[in-house]
């Protein structure tokens, strides 16, 4: 119980962290209002379950450091129930004889979480402390090689150690305040630890003034806290669960924004400073845990290269904690997001493989920042590695990045009859042949095989033939959306015309731009995987597969943008299994699949400098397996992991699903 004039200084001292911490609160809300575009709120009463489901079991975080994810949760949990607490103690202070909750079940059960969350909360804010200062896990930091704030990298450590150390004298002055009550009081069995605590106090005289202390300390401690609160990295708290709960939906974490060029009101194009950004990408600088778990997955990180995802969303913060009032109060900036938050080499080492988006506990975006960085790298700086210009002018001229002519996209397809959407106008299927099979032997050997898989089973299809041109996603991902708009409209126009029942894609980037970006254009289709398409014929009976004399072994590597873009998984496995081919999988598969280095337009360029290729460590898993043969589902990965084999003394053939499935069709 407070004194008369402990209870005015505890009133006094409450409303000033109240102003302090408004005073912050309101500096974030301006500054993520200079972003673009508006929060939905009417998103919000959809998700909230889910959201509340996620915040309780901390399930994102789960996806990778099991171990330390157990620890974060129960911190979590017990740093949430002592905002109870808190609240608890403060009318415990104030009123004479409060019991919070009284004495009955309800009451026990309270002390008892308590006191069990309090231990909880010690243990795993001492192991995260031990993990950051004494063993220095080199997953919780980035190489110097990156370009992170000059203030981060110690100023991250400082961070930690004052949220620790609040933590520790926060939860541990209250803990400890309870053994002195149980030492006065006598011991209380739905406090276990307090009271086995309280037993080594005695009959020390000083109980009572102890107790009183660290009340003070319990308690001044949070008041302390909370000002600090929105320029902690801790902030994430709030924000993370916002994120989730009122950020834009897109059909594929790989979905970018649309640029209407049509609009002659555009002048910039592209993020150059940070408020070109959406509101949702500079929330993510105030959501990210600075876990480093994105950086962890990363390819690009992975094989030497200077990107880090994680660095980038760290220097957003560290760029908003020192120039975010002049930000808010609606100042220009004088330094474009290359010169403090990525370097331009790093821009262009992303595979926009949506690793580091998959990953992230708190729904962080930075693939987008890139790519919108990129953007205007490419559209108002004319700044790209010269090497996509190939590729640039042979979407602008060719219509497709292999300048291979119109007139011979249909060459692979010599001595197979496969009908054009002129030859076959009612026909069920439209398929989406791609450009790869114009230029690259192993993409036309999966198009001839996947040919006559549908000649098999009978499949009413057609292609467009000359009048397919590139979807446009190398173009859209290297920056180039001026290319990518006029693309999109003119297939989207043709596709309209023909109005197919369902799309057919061999490759997974023309299915994700025909399925998830030209939406946005007015092209709305009904698109499938041929994976997909395959096993529907096998369930169906169409074709029928036989089991070849000698068993193969096959492990099957997850192209990004089928499995984690787009969560197509069980289909080629199944379609695998029904080949009768054993199948061994790689460490990283299915959603958390590892590029293979050709996403992001990387495949018409050279990779940036690093220890290692992407592919070629992407084919190290694949050799590790001891398989045969290595399957993929996608003419890029066909591509990057055929270039691998060159390097490698270990040599496994390449072939895509359907080549299997072709080989075993039965002959009945």
């Amino acid at each position: 119980m407070l004194s008369n004039p402990e209870k005015i200084i505890f009133t006094i001292l409450i409303f000033v962290t109240l102003y302090a911490t408004y005073k912050a609160v309101m500096r974030l809300s301006q500054i993520i209002g200079k972003g673009y575009g508006k929060i939905d709120w009417k998103v919000a009463s959809s998700r909230a379950f889910d959201v509340l489901v996620k915040v309780i079991t901390m399930r994102p975080t789960f996806n990778l450091r099991i171990v330390i994810s157990i620890f974060h949760i129960i911190v979590v949990w017990g740093f949430s129930y002592y905002l109870m607490v808190n609240l608890g103690d403060v009318l415990q202070g104030y009123i004479s004889g409060f019991v919070f909750f009284g004495n009955g079940i309800i009451g026990n059960l309270y002390r008892f979480l308590a006191d069990i969350l309090s231990v909880g909360v010690l243990v795993g804010i001492l192991a995260f402390l031990i993990r950051r200062f004494v063993i220095k896990d080199v997953n919780v930091t980035t190489r110097d090689t990156t370009l992170l704030h000059p203030k981060a990298r110690a100023g991250i450590l400082k961070d930690s150690a004052i949220v620790g150390g609040f933590v520790l004298i926060h939860v541990g002055s209250r803990f400890l305040g309870e053994s002195f009550a149980l030492a006065l009081e006598g011991p209380d069995a739905w406090q276990p630890f307090a009271s086995a605590v309280s037993a080594l106090w005695g009959d020390w005289q000083g109980l009572e003034i102890a107790r009183h202390v660290t009340f003070w300390m319990a308690l001044g401690t949070i008041m302390a806290f909370i000002p600090y609160f929105p320029y902690s990295k801790h902030v994430h708290l709030f924000f993370a669960p916002l994120s989730f709960l009122v950020k834009p939906e897109r059909k594929s974490i790989g979905e970018l924004s649309m640029i209407d060029f049509e609009d002659e009101s555009l002048e910039e194009f592209g993020a150059s400073k940070l408020v070109d950004l959406s509101w949702g990408q500079i929330m993510d600088a105030y959501s990210c845990i600075m876990c480093y778990r994105c950086q962890e997955v990363c390819p690009a990180y992975e094989t030497g290269k200077v990107l880090s995802p994680a660095a980038l969303e760290i220097n957003k913060r560290y760029y908003l904690n020192s120039e975010g009032t002049m930000l808010a109060k609606g100042e220009a900036e004088t330094k474009t997001m290359v010169e403090w938050a990525i370097s331009e080499e790093a821009v262009w080492a992303c595979t926009s493989c949506g690793a580091c988006i998959d990953i992230c506990p708190v729904n962080n975006d930075p693939m987008l920042d890139i790519m919108d960085i990129r953007r205007s790298l490419v559209l108002i700086e004319d700044k790209f590695p010269e090497q996509l210009q190939t590729a640039f002018r042979g979407m602008e001229r060719a219509k497709n990045p292999w300048g291979i002519p119109q007139n011979e996209r249909m060459k692979w397809a010599d001595g197979i009859e496969v009908p054009t959407i002129d030859e076959n106008p009612e026909a069920d299927i439209l398929w989406w042949v791609g450009c790869a099979p114009a230029t690259d032997i192993n993409a036309q050997k999966s198009a001839r095989a996947f040919a006559q898989i549908l000649n098999k089973a009978g499949v009413n299809y057609a292609v467009l033939g000359e009048a397919e041109h590139c979807t446009g996603d190398s173009a859209r991902r290297a920056g180039r959306e001026d290319i990518f708009f006029e693309l999109a409209l003119t297939n989207v126009e043709i596709l309209n015309e023909v109005a197919p029942q369902r799309i057919v894609t061999t490759c997974p980037h023309c299915l994700h731009t025909l399925l998830n970006e030209y939406p946005a254009y007015g092209g709305n289709y009904v698109v499938v995987h041929h994976t997909q398409f395959i096993n529907e014929l096998i369930r169906d009976g169409r074709i029928i597969l036989k089991e070849k004399d000698q068993k193969e072994i096959v492990t099957y590597h997850d192209p990004c943008y089928l499995s984690r873009h787009n969560h197509i998984i069980d289909e080629p496995r199944a379609v695998l299994r029904d080949a009768k081919v054993k199948v061994v999988e790689m460490d990283r598969v299915e959603q958390k699949t590892f590029c293979c280095g050709a996403g992001g337009a990387q495949v018409w360029k050279e990779e940036e400098h690093g220890d290692e290729k992407v592919n070629e460590r992407r084919y190290c898993d694949a050799a590790a397996t001891g398989a045969d043969t290595l399957t993929v589902s996608c003419p890029f990965c066909n591509i990057m992991m055929a270039d691998a084999v060159k390097e490698s003394y270990v040599k496994i053939e390449i072939r895509d699903i359907a080549e299997i499935v072709y080989e075993h069709i039965s002959d009945e």
